[in-house]
């Protein structure tokens, strides 16, 4: 039997395998990306705390040390790339600020949702969104600012309102149902959107995409779609998928 094995592929994740830093009642990232993971793909997750707070240094210094400790640990699975999988999380500017810190920190290529959303919107040439979300006031503002900040424009903006009673809120995102998430696109839409955004991980879009974009003629982008796209794509698999909006099928 040999006992040394390092240089022999995985039996799993033959063509590249994904890590993924996830919030901690966060359920519909890994289920989504289950349903996107095309052959010979494998997703690896962590959970880390929650953290809203990426503006202020006490904030960032939290954030950056939590990261640091979450992403080392997937990083010994042999992951091909990290993935920070939360929107709220991952809004620092510049977007690129913390990704990098997680490669420089792992020695492995790393992404964020918030850097996927932004390079999403790039790759399918909008500057002028239409925005839903499952947050409140004051998170949806700040997400207002950090698109702004890279050169994304928000039309119309609407959440559902979870989160002004504290953070426990935040685990009944993923109980919205996709018929309420295509409601809620439709009436955020304007003509002068390029693109319609549902942001956050914890929220289940696969089923509205499809349908909303066949009815708007837009690009439909959620965090998931983005995140897991730009992770595919940065990890070097570059197959079109099928039934999950245009970035996954023409991108």
């Amino acid at each position: 039997m040999r006992l040394d094995r390092i240089d022999d592929p995985t039996v799993y994740g033959t063509r590249a395998k994904i890590g993924v830093i996830v919030p901690p009642t966060n359920t519909a990232n890994e289920a989504e990306w289950a349903r996107m993971t095309p052959p010979g793909v494998t997703i690896h997750a962590a959970r880390m705390p929650l953290h809203l707070d990426t503006a202020s240094e006490a904030g960032k210094t939290a954030l950056y040390a939590d990261v640091e400790r979450y992403a080392g640990d997937l990083a010994q699975a042999s992951v091909d790339l990290i993935a920070y999988g939360c929107t709220a999380g991952s809004m620092v500017s510049p977007v690129e600020g913390l990704p990098d810190f997680m490669a420089e920190r792992t020695g492995r290529p790393a992404v964020t949702t918030a850097q996927a959303i932004v390079e999403a919107l790039r790759a399918l040439g909008a500057t002028k969104v239409a925005l839903g979300t499952p947050y409140d006031r004051a998170l949806n503002a700040h997400e207002v600012r950090f698109l702004a900040d890279h050169g994304v424009a928000v039309i119309h903006e609407e959440g559902f309102g979870y989160g002004a009673g504290g953070p426990q809120e935040h685990r009944n995102i993923a109980r919205i149902r996709p018929e309420e998430v295509y409601a809620l696109a439709k009436r955020v839409d304007r003509p002068e959107a390029q693109a319609i955004l549902l942001s956050c991980t914890d929220l289940a879009t696969l089923d509205a995409i499809e349908r909303l974009e066949a009815e708007t003629g837009k690009p439909v982008v959620s965090s998931n779609t983005a995140t897991f796209w730009f992770a595919l794509r940065r990890a070097g698999i570059d197959d079109r998928l099928d039934g999950f909006g245009r970035l996954l099928r023409e991108h």
